[in-house]
């Protein structure tokens, strides 16, 4: 019990950054709109450039968002097929997003800060690469295509620079280049600012929800099985697999692997549906709700994976 609270205590302080981002759109008119694109242009390509650059490269470390990836997508484009005839508008595109990623920037970063050792956490960040690549290539298109033309959505993601910003980190992780201490104080401040600018959009995006439009039952089931359920089962499925025939990751891998598929839905279900226009009351709705959830189902999955998996 006494680790339980220890974590409780630890995720609670995420959460004022929801109830900020609330009262800040609605006492001062913030737009979520203006928010969302200094995250999508601005926050996300320099944090991810900074993990990119500064991870120490290794097989396993780069195995671990090429697996992730893999399942995002296939995840993504099984609901987007399978569920389609459940919805007639742009519903199913935002589930389809949301059911292949988690909120492993905007709300794992924190954790992870929080709850991992300094030299882990870049490696965790380098993780999210996973999701962040899903959301700003596959998943961003198959979100847009809810309000544009395949061509238009296509050009969308072309413009998005966090793909150029991973393919910089990499070429100059690669070629051994250091940034001046200066830059790395910088950018280390970046994803502490991503995070709470991309908690307080999930408060933003709920000041105009509508209970009887925007509440709805079998989009918030779906998107649930799949990130409480189908994630973990995934990761630990993974570790067995490996433990029994491979052996290729280590403990502290298989831990930032579990981390990373117990957070909330994504974050930028939210940020993707305000510049897509996609539903993103609907959204903001599911995913708060999930953000609260996961403020019991978090240190009950870490307290049943320390337990029983470790």
């Amino acid at each position: 019990m006494s680790i339980f609270i220890a974590l409780l205590s630890k995720i609670i302080p995420i959460y004022f950054s929801i109830i900020i981002g609330f009262y800040v759109s609605k006492i001062f008119k913030i737009k979520s709109h203006h928010i969302a694109f200094i995250i999508v242009y601005i926050l996300a390509p320099a944090v991810i450039f900074f993990a990119s650059l500064s991870i120490n490269i290794n097989l396993q470390v780069i195995s671990i968002p090429i697996i992730l990836f893999t399942f995002s997508t296939i995840s993504a484009f099984f609901v987007l097929y399978n569920y389609k005839k459940l919805w007639k508008d742009s519903s199913i595109n935002t589930l389809a997003f949301t059911c292949g990623s988690g909120n492993t920037g905007y709300f794992g970063i924190p954790l992870a800060i929080i709850i991992l050792e300094p030299q882990y956490v870049n490696i965790y960040i380098f993780t999210t690469l996973a999701s962040t690549m899903y959301e700003y290539t596959i998943g961003f298109y198959i979100m847009a295509k809810g309000s544009f033309s395949s061509i238009q959505s296509l050009k969308k993601v072309l413009k998005l620079p966090l793909v150029y910003a991973f393919i910089l980190g990499i070429s100059l992780n690669i070629l051994s280049f250091k940034l001046p201490a200066f830059l790395l104080e910088y950018f280390d401040y970046t994803k502490y600012l991503y995070g709470l600018l991309g908690m307080m959009i999930l408060g933003m995006g709920f000041k105009d929800f509508n209970f009887r439009e925007d509440f709805d039952k079998k989009f918030i089931l779906l998107a649930y099985l799949h990130k409480f359920l189908l994630w973990p089962l995934f990761i630990i499925l993974i570790q067995i697999l490996d433990r029994l025939y491979f052996n290729f990751f280590n403990k502290e891998l298989y831990f930032i692997m579990f981390l990373f598929s117990i957070v909330p839905m994504a974050g930028n279900t939210v940020t993707f549906a305000i510049l897509c226009n996609t539903k993103p009351q609907k959204a903001s709705i599911s995913v708060l709700m999930s953000t609260a959830l996961s403020l019991l189902s978090i240190p009950i999955m870490l307290l049943l994976y320390e337990l029983f998996v470790e």
